[in-house]
């Protein structure tokens, strides 16, 4: 019975991701990584490789390559200069901090040399090495051992396999080795693991029948052993054994693995690299399942979907590429890759989501003038950016370039901003049609690039020589309920002639007094309206009495507390012209319930009007 019950739980326990077949973090106990299985043939020669952190003190301290028996770990070379007897002239090890490794080699190989080994660092079989097990066979072909992949947490493993001009066409794919099989990752008919959406790209290289995949942002969850192939893996077709060992290196910063965007805004990306080996061609491109859709690269392309609202930016001091992506919406929803042509080079990709919101950069996106004519292009930004550099710039396919502020006394336009109003300006003496295209404003602080809001300017051909002397303000929306406005700014306005003056003058003055007398007497008819329809027959107690309304409503204006005649409701100052009303405590209020119960004595009837302070009895 307790069987039975065992297989109904194991039948409902969720399956397993193809990230979950290695072991996390926590469970690796060394940070050392080789192959774990070596094959060499009787009288032939082996080469080991052993990775390890490229910490300072692992790349100074002793490097070992041991043999294990029951009595521990004896040493057969190490970067000390010690070669164990019956190996002196056959075994050496070469350590490549640099390349971050260092090798083993053995060669005469005897059928006493398999066994099982260890490669590591510092005190032998001290937590710092690896287990490698080395299988000698006779005969003239040896099995091909996993290929070795060593790479960096939250960093892009790149793997190339080739398998010959005869697999050209036929399906390609990576899967991972789990206890069940080998689960698929990717494969060229676009078919993509839940678990590597976004992060993983296969694509053909140019030998026939070769192809490679990279999956960026690597966690510890994807160590393990992979398999690359053609064909249909168990059934036809070859594969290659690929063994990846992710350790941590914290020396080279990541980026944000997700990104959010507020609706019609921009989003900031950065891009890392190697500066020993700064590619010569960076890109950017959104991912697909077969393949990644380029947008914009450092030699001037930009995709035609995506004129006016991307741009990229070198920065050398710190080894970032920034991409900045404006008027963004629901459809740049996805995951973006930074790329490069070096395979050695780091690859990331990051998710970017679109959320809805009110952008903080607010102003007029489509903006007309006519050649010849002064211009205002006018940003307004929101209180958080008051300590933020903020510029404009002109948008071309290489990047945004911008323009020199109005203190620089510079030809052509130029920026001023408004700290009162909070507004950024962009001001054009003469429109010429160069001036024709897209703008963008922006901010940015410590040389790290912020929002942005693009303008696109169109310019159409000159008219009079009277529209050229005026100034056109592309004005900006009204701010969110809140929010400030601007003050003070100038409006364009069209001159009248003065012939026209004579007879509309004292029309514009008659109007408003006509309007005026119309709306008292309307107010008056509906007073005296209201006042009538108001008054009924109001029975108290078991009096009946043709009592009105409101005088009724100018007694509740007012309290039964202490202080006669005193209104239940203050105003109070919230800032600006802005009052809300106070209600009254719950002691004025309960004694203003008290003062509305019928009254036996039905005090009414005497001679004090019912508009003054009434009191009830009882």
């Amino acid at each position: 019975m307790t069987s039975l019950a065992f297989i109904l739980l194991l039948a409902f326990l969720p399956a397993e991701s193809a990230r979950s077949k290695y072991p996390p973090k926590s469970s690796i106990s060394s940070p050392v990584f080789g192959p774990q299985q070596v094959y060499g043939l009787l009288n032939g020669s082996i080469t080991v490789t052993c990775f390890y952190p490229p910490t300072r003190v692992n790349r100074h301290d002793r490097k070992y390559w041991c043999k294990e028996s029951t009595r521990g770990c004896s040493t057969i070379t190490s970067t000390n200069g010690y070669t164990a007897p019956g190996y002196q002239g056959r075994a050496s090890i070469t350590d490549n901090p640099q390349e971050e490794n260092f090798q083993i080699s053995i060669s005469e190989l005897t059928m006493a040399d398999a066994g099982t080994y260890q490669c590591g660092i510092g005190i032998n079989s001290r937590k710092l090495y690896h287990r490698v097990n080395l299988d000698v066979s006779q005969g003239s072909h040896i099995r091909e051992g996993a290929e070795l992949f060593y790479v960096k947490l939250h960093s892009t493993l790149t793997m190339t396999c080739n398998f010959g001009s005869e697999y050209d066409s036929t399906r390609k794919f990576l899967c991972k080795m789990d206890k069940n099989g080998c689960v698929n990752i990717i494969d060229s008919y676009g078919k993509v693991d839940e678990d590597y959406i976004g992060r993983t790209l296969l694509s053909n290289t140019k030998a026939p029948g070769s192809f490679s995949i990279m999956i960026t942002q690597m966690s510890w969850e994807d160590s393990g052993l992979y398999l690359c192939g053609v064909g249909v893996y168990g059934q036809n077709g070859e594969t290659k054994e690929l063994d990846v060992h992710v350790y941590e290196e914290t020396s080279i910063p990541q980026g944000k693995p997700t990104i959010f965007g507020v609706k019609g805004s921009s989003a900031t990306f950065e891009c890392h690299y190697k500066p020993l080996k700064h590619s010569s061609v960076n890109y950017w491109c959104k991912w697909r399942q077969n393949g990644c859709f380029r947008i914009i690269d450092n030699s001037g392309y930009v995709s035609d979907l995506y004129e006016g609202r991307v741009a990229m930016y070198d920065n050398p001091d710190n080894q970032t590429i920034t991409i900045i992506l404006n008027q963004l919406k629901d459809s740049d929803e996805g995951y973006y890759w930074c790329m490069t042509d070096e395979e050695e080079e780091q690859k990331s990709s990051t998710e970017l989501k679109i959320v809805e919101g009110e952008p903080a950069l607010q102003g007029k996106k489509d903006v007309e003038a006519q050649e010849g004519s002064r211009l205002n292009l006018t940003c307004l930004y929101p209180c958080r950016y008051y300590s933020y550099q903020k510029y404009w710039c002109k948008w071309n396919s290489a990047s945004c370039t911008p323009l020199p502020a109005s203190d620089q006394r510079q030809p052509g336009p130029d920026i001023t901003c408004d700290t009162d109003d909070k507004t950024v300006i962009l001001s054009f003496d003469s429109v010429a049609k160069s001036d024709q295209g897209w703008y963008w404003c922006g901010v940015k602080r410590n040389g790290l690039y912020g929002e942005t809001m693009a303008v696109y300017l169109s310019v159409t051909a000159g008219g009079s020589a009277g529209r050229s002397l005026e100034v056109l303000d592309a004005d900006v929306p009204s701010p969110p309920e809140g929010d400030f406005t601007p003050q003070g700014r100038a409006k364009s306005a069209a001159s009248e002639s003065p012939n026209q003056s004579g007879p509309n003058t004292l029309l514009l003055v008659l109007a408003p007094v006509g309007a005026v007398l119309l709306i008292i007497a309307t107010a008056f008819a509906v007073f005296k309206y209201r006042q009538i329809k108001r008054s009924d027959l109001v029975s108290v107690g078991s009096y009946r009495t043709n009592i009105s309304m409101s005088d009724f409503e100018s007694v509740k204006d007012y309290g039964a507390s202490n202080n006669a005649c005193v209104k239940e409701t203050q105003e109070t100052r919230i800032g600006g012209d802005e009052f809300i009303t106070a209600t009254a405590t719950p002691e004025s209020t309960a004694e203003t319930k008290k003062a509305k119960r019928p009254a036996r004595r039905h005090p009414f009837l005497s001679s004090t009007p019912p508009a003054l302070c009434w009191e009830p009895q009882g």
